[in-house]
């Protein structure tokens, strides 16, 4: 019988931070180990969108070491407010071209790269020849709408060629979020097969990240290397400043 990997609500109560957290990493324990595979296998990224630098604090205190940020600015205030912990932070948000550079200085971890303007503003220039070197994820589009973020499955090894051109970029693997009105294992049993076709013209590029508070059960069960967990950790989000 499949382990019960469902998760409590996230309470708002900052006082219920450590047993939230206790709580999803045994769901992702039990997904593992019902899925076959080891819980060690797994990089749990906690998604801080909106909340305060204290909250991170809070986290790293209950040793979580990789953290999750939507909005460039939000992202760079809380990474230099906390640049005292030792933290891996993953820019998870759809990202400008123009901003590229900016978050190269803080994150080490893009998760979004899903257009060729956003992979070339890695690449090196005049101004910066030896720029640093990020982990980055191509996002993929699980959907049919052109509108949300991430390449079309059919045109993710031309983005991976691209990506591994810029010399800036060290290729991790792929990304995606399930489409609201699919079965989330269906979605990311395709994902998985993307991440095969991937991995066959970048043997390292095979991490997937896949997975949120309500769907990484599934996640885990179809490869997911990396999930991104918000509010059942981090419980009800603030409003947007």
């Amino acid at each position: 019988m499949a382990a019960d990997t469902r998760l409590p609500s996230a309470s708002s109560h900052d006082d219920g931070l450590e047993a939230r957290l206790a709580s999803v990493r045994q769901s992702i324990a039990d997904a593992a180990r019902a899925a076959g595979r080891s819980a060690d296998e797994l990089t749990l990224i906690v998604v801080t969108k909106y909340h305060p630098a204290s909250l991170v604090r809070d986290l790293a205190a209950l040793g979580v070491t990789d953290v999750g940020e939507n909005r460039h600015q939000e992202a760079q205030a809380k990474a230099a407010e906390l640049s005292d912990l030792d933290l891996t932070w993953h820019f998870i948000g759809q990202l400008q071209s123009k901003k590229a550079r900016q978050v190269r200085r803080y994150a080490h971890v893009v998760q979004s790269l899903d257009r060729d303007s956003v992979v070339d503003a890695f690449a090196p220039t005049e101004a910066e020849p030896e720029p640093l070197v990020v982990d980055g994820f191509v996002q993929v589009n699980l959907t049919d709408d052109p509108g949300r973020g991430g390449v079309q499955p059919d045109a993710v090894e031309a983005m991976v060629e691209r990506v591994l051109g810029t010399g800036t970029i060290r290729l991790r693997g792929v990304m995606a979020v399930a489409p609201l009105d699919e079965e989330p294992r269906r979605a990311f049993a395709r994902l998985r097969e993307v991440s095969a076709r991937v991995a066959a013209i970048a043997p390292d590029a095979t991490d997937i990240s896949a997975g949120m508070s309500n769907d990484h059960a599934e996640a885990i069960a179809e490869g997911a290397t990396h999930l991104r967990i918000g509010t059942a950790i981090t419980g009800k989000r603030p409003t947007a400043p």
